[in-house]
């Protein structure tokens, strides 16, 4: 499979709904960032965790610090795109540790430089932080975050998207784990 693809997961989150780091909750004695990674590892080149919180070191990959802080997923984006060294970049946030290579696979075949990025549309709702980000729209988040725009499907919206249906057979592995409540939901406890 053709690289040139950068993994960068953010974990920059508060987690305040979930009470602890998500980034950390174990799934059958891994931790969700941990799956994460050995999903994203055979189909990119690098990976990025994007958090000022040290303790992601452990994952033995590069983690880089907000370029601007506390301004969510918007800042997120920008900082893993800028770090990145490759035309495309998957972003994945850490509160979704199901996603795997079936997820990845219909990303990466709507790889095309006419699209800023390619997201899936699931219940209504498009998934910007599961995505593939081309990196030519880095200025378009940098002029988000100059005009102290935080939202980031404001920012989306502002992008040569590509968004597709989301498979019936990934649904359940796109979802983000916020809650206890969505701990027990998609029995992942």
């Amino acid at each position: 499979m053709q690289k040139n693809i950068t993994g960068i997961i953010l974990a920059g989150g508060k987690s305040s709904r979930m009470g602890t780091d998500k980034g950390t909750i174990l799934l059958n004695d891994i931790t969700f960032t941990q799956h994460i990674i050995n999903n994203l590892a055979p189909i990119v080149d690098e990976i990025i965790i994007v958090s000022d919180n040290e303790n992601y070191d452990q994952f033995g990959v590069k983690r880089i610090p907000d370029n601007v802080k506390n301004y969510g997923p918007v800042a997120a984006v920008y900082t893993g795109l800028k770090a990145s060294k490759t035309a495309y970049s998957i972003i994945v946030s850490c509160d979704s540790p199901k996603v795997d290579l079936d997820v990845f696979k219909p990303l990466l075949a709507h790889r095309n430089n006419k699209y800023d990025i390619v997201q899936y549309i699931c219940n209504s709702r498009t998934t910007p932080l599961t995505a593939l980000y081309n990196r030519k729209c880095l200025g378009i988040f940098k002029l988000a975050l100059k005009n102290k725009i935080q939202k980031l499907r404001f920012v989306i919206k502002q992008l040569d998207d590509k968004t597709i249906p989301a498979p019936d057979e990934i649904k359940d592995k796109i979802v983000n784990i916020n809650t206890p409540k969505d701990l027990e939901r998609y029995n992942i406890c």
